[in-house]
Formats: structure tokens, C-alpha cells, sequence
């Protein structure tokens, strides 16, 4: 669909940041640098709006609480403003994991949500920033799908399938390849409707590595974490000889603790039955996250579990793919 009523949300980030005695930090004035900008460089743009959200972030400190305000924002954007796309300015640190949170908090969205950002602010020589924001709204203006997508240096990603790959590059971020396979969900609950609102949840993502103390583990399971995802070895195997390990896992999802495995491997997915040592974490209650990244894997598991489904509901709906993040075939 081509926008022609766009809303541009501006949350922070290096692209309207300015230099202060301590570094980079967010600042005002976006929106009149880039209404400049345009009249001097860029003609027949469609009509757009400004928003500045407060506070104004740098994404390092992003939250669980301002997910859910972008959220927020977004449906107001469409529903009371009639928007018919949103462009979403954001830092670079935490773009690709607002991207996949907002991909299911906005399941249903019935128009095109772009993010971007800059990995250089608009007051910077040769900053990518104005490349990035204008390219956007082109992209926006010729026509796009509803979803959430991530807009950066002339490429257009996925929201749920999108990684940050580098820490200065222009073109810093990329749709990581890996296999992804499953079963579409051709309809949702209501509760996970982009409409309906949701709660922040106590998550932890943790990476296995060669020494993993599982009594870490079950102190941090003990501590009210509802969910986790468990960064596994290749296919989802892991030190399956530790029986404190295993104990840990089965005793975490008696008490209905959601446990997801995903691949560690940038080309890596889940598949449990390869090899024994994954298979035995399967059976503690682990559930495979098929090749769905970190970024997809921690906002999905908010979103659910942030809408009040209990753990079998939950399990159910991160084994289907919901919006793409596990069906490369999938229109978002």
C-alpha cells in the first residue's frame, strides 16, 4: 500500500543526537532540521507529521515499559490520528529488538511500520542519517505491505528477522540466514491482537558456554523469571551430562517457566532429535525456537507472555510462526 499520511515518531537516538561535555546524548530540534532539509533537497514526499516522544532515549537504555509506550504510540498514529504508515526513529543499539517486539505487539497492523535510524547524528558530516530517514519515507510513499519492517542504508528487513552485525558500518545490519520452517498460524487470539495491551514480564537470555554453573541458573529461575531463552550450542545441544543442569530445566517448567532454545550460530537453527545431548534438554521442557534469532526469540516471548497466556498457550504460539520470524515465505 502507498502512504500518503505518514506520522514520524522520533524516540532518540544518535540520529537527532547532539555533542555535550560527556558525549553524545539525545536532544530536540529533529524536526525542524529535517522539514529544512527537505525543502532544500527533497520535493514530492508525502504529507508527514512529527511526534517527539519523551524521554527522548539513547536505545541503550531501552525498556520493556518504552516498548510498550512505542507500541503505544504507533496505535494512536493509525487508529486516532489515521495515519496510513509510521516511521519510527530510533538509536541504533537496540533498533533490531524494538523491531521484533514491536513485530508482535503489532500483530494485525493495518498499515507499514518502518524503523530506522543513524549510525552518524544529521549534524554530522557525511552521516548516513538523512539517507536513511529519506530513503524511508520513499519507501514508505511507493507502496509497502502492513508489518514492521527495518529500514537501513537502502535495504529494507524484516522486523523479526533483523540483526545489528556491526558497531560503525553504514550497513550495520542484515537478515541473519537462517533456516527457517514451520507451520504458519493463520489466525490469532484476540488477546494478541496489536490492540490489545499487554504487561512488562521478568525475561533473561542467557548464552551457554564451556563451565555453565547451573546452580546461576536455578537462582535466577527462583527469582520470578517467567521466561527464558537459552542460547544453545549449533543445533541445541548443551552440557547434557551436567544432572544438576537438567534437574534445573525440569524443575523450572513444573512450575511453568517458559523455556525456548535457539542456535548461538549465526547460521544456526534448532533441531533437537540431531544429536543426544539435545534431545536430553528437550525432554527437561526445553522448546526449539526453530532459526529464529535473539531478537525475535526475547520479543516474542514478551509479547506472549506479556498478554497473560499461561505456559501450554504460550509454547503453542511461539511453535508457529506468527508474522515471518519462522517462515521466510511468510508476507508479513
Amino acid at each position: 500500500m502507498a502512504c500518503n499520511n505518514l506520522m514520524v515518531l522520533y524516540s532518540g537516538g544518535t540520529i537527532g543526537m547532539q555533542m555535550t561535555a560527556e558525549g553524545l546524548a539525545p536532544a530536540s530540534g529533529l524536526e525542524a532540521l529535517l522539514r529544512a532539509r527537505q525543502a532544500e533537497q527533497h520535493d514530492g514526499l508525502p504529507h508527514w507529521r512529527f511526534r517527539e516522544l519523551q524521554p527522548l532515549l539513547d536505545s541503550a537504555n531501552m525498556t520493556q515499559a518504552n516498548w510498550l509506550a512505542l507500541a503505544d504510540a504507533v496505535r494512536q498514529a493509525v487508529d486516532e490520528d489515521g495515519c496510513d504508515g509510521v516511521l519510527l526513529l530510533h538509536g541504533t543499539d537496540t533498533l533490531a529488538y524494538s523491531a521484533a517486539a514491536l513485530s508482535f505487539l503489532l500483530l494485525g497492523l493495518p498499515v507499514p511500520l518502518l524503523l530506522t535510524g543513524a549510525m552518524l547524528p544529521v549534524s554530522s558530516s557525511g552521516s548516513d542519517a538523512w539517507g536513511n530517514l529519506f530513503g524511508a519515507l520513499r519507501r514508505l510513499q511507493a507502496g509497502i505491505a502492513p508489518g514492521v519492517y527495518l529500514y537501513f542504508h537502502d535495504r529494507l528487513l524484516h522486523g523479526a528477522r533483523a540483526s545489528k552485525l556491526s558497531s560503525d558500518a553504514f550497513d550495520a545490519f542484515a537478515e541473519l540466514p537462517r533456516l527457517r520452517q514451520g507451520a504458519h498460524a493463520s489466525a490469532w487470539p484476540a488477546s494478541l491482537s496489536y490492540r490489545q495491551p499487554r504487561q512488562p514480564v521478568r525475561l533473561a537470555v542467557l548464552p551457554l558456554h564451556p563451565g555453565f554453573d547451573a546452580s546461576l541458573l536455578r537462582a535466577l529461575l527462583e527469582n520470578g523469571v517467567r521466561g527464558v531463552v537459552l542460547e544453545c550450542y549449533g543445533s541445541g545441544t548443551g552440557p547434557a551430562d551436567d544432572p544438576l543442569l537438567l534437574e534445573v530445566l525440569r524443575e523450572a517448567h513444573a512450575r511453568g517457566v517458559v523455556l525456548l532454545a535457539i542456535s548461538q550460530c549465526l547460521h544456526g537453527h534448532i533441531d533437537f532429535a540431531v544429536y543426544a545431548a539435545g534431545s536430553q534438554l528437550a525432554a527437561c521442557g526445553l522448546l526449539s525456537g526453530g532459526g529464529m534469532t535473539r531478537e525475535a526469540a526475547l520479543g516474542k516471548l514478551f509479547a506472549l507472555l506479556g498478554a497473560g497466556l499461561g505456559q501450554a498457550d504460550v509454547e503453542h504460539w511461539l511453535s508457529l510462526d506468527l508474522c515471518g520470524e519462522r517462515r521466510d515465505d511468510t508476507a508479513s
